[in-house]
């Protein structure tokens, strides 16, 4: 079993939407990928723990604690940790511009990279109508996308057994449907004024599930992903790079509870695709 010597060091490290409190969270890749990197600077960008699944149903297993652990351990260390609440962790907001020891619960913030440029870092969901407007229909949306993750699990189920790569449902309809092409294009195109306005030069944000590294209208826009399905993280090397990682684990396809039960580990970072 191939192990990294040391972990890997970056500047800044990015990560969202990691929905502890839900079956669907990937807390054994990102565990993994916790373990085996670390930075200066690490940042959560919104919905870390989902209420809204809590508020329906009580999940939370010992991996979801040792997230929590593994996170407050890194503060401990010396990595300064920005907590971005997001819409399914709202209640989180209660606490904006507190400071728990190394850890700063902030509605948004502004980056400097290495190479002095600026980077709205915002969960995003105040650009989303529906959340803002609607909630209880982003709520529906919300159920019909776990839906479509348990129907994930059937389809990869079968596909394993022909040793085919995993593929997400939930993915392929959201790229079908055309009001949801839409709607990531005005999200995209909301987040990126916002951070021209603000006088940034790039922005960072969560909340759509779609890891995501472009120009857009002369603003870097930059989106981590997820720990649902995608399992991606934003880096920012030392030279002020950005890179999106994507932890490269066959155990991605499988449930949380399948994943506990296995030991072998295959831990490479590569760039998503």
């Amino acid at each position: 079993m191939l192990k990294n010597p040391s972990p890997r060091h970056y500047r800044a490290i990015f990560i969202s939407d990691l929905h502890l409190g839900t079956k669907r969270a990937q807390t054994a890749a990102l565990l993994d990928f916790l373990r085996e990197t670390e930075s200066d600077q690490l940042y959560i960008v919104g919905d870390f723990i989902d209420n809204w699944a809590l508020r329906k149903a009580w999940y939370w297993d010992q991996s979801h604690n040792d997230v929590m652990q593994k996170l407050l351990r890194k503060a401990r260390k010396g990595t300064k940790l920005i907590y971005i609440p997001g819409n399914h962790d709202e209640n989180f907001r209660n606490f904006l511009n507190l400071r728990f020891g190394r850890v700063a619960v902030l509605e948004d913030a502004v980056h400097v990279t290495a190479t002095g440029k600026r980077y709205l870092v915002l969960h995003g969901d105040k650009f989303d109508g529906v959340v803002r407007f609607a909630p209880w229909l982003a709520k529906l949306g919300d159920t019909a996308y776990e839906v479509s993750m348990d129907l994930n699990k059937v389809v990869n189920s079968v596909r394993r057994l022909f040793r085919l790569p995993y593929w997400s449902l939930s993915a392929y309809l959201k790229n079908r449907v055309k009001k949801a092409v839409e709607f990531i294009s005005h999200f995209e195109e909301a987040v990126v004024r916002d951070a021209r306005a603000r006088g940034c030069q790039g922005a960072i944000c969560g909340h759509i599930h779609t890891p995501d590294d472009r120009m857009i209208d002369g603003i870097h826009y930059l989106n981590d992903g997820d720990w649902v399905e995608s399992c991606t993280a934003l880096v920012e090397h030392k030279d002020g790079r950005f890179e999106i990682l994507n932890w490269n684990n066959p155990r991605i396809a499988q449930s949380t509870e399948e994943t506990h039960a296995h030991t072998d580990r295959d831990r490479r970072l590569v760039p998503a695709g």
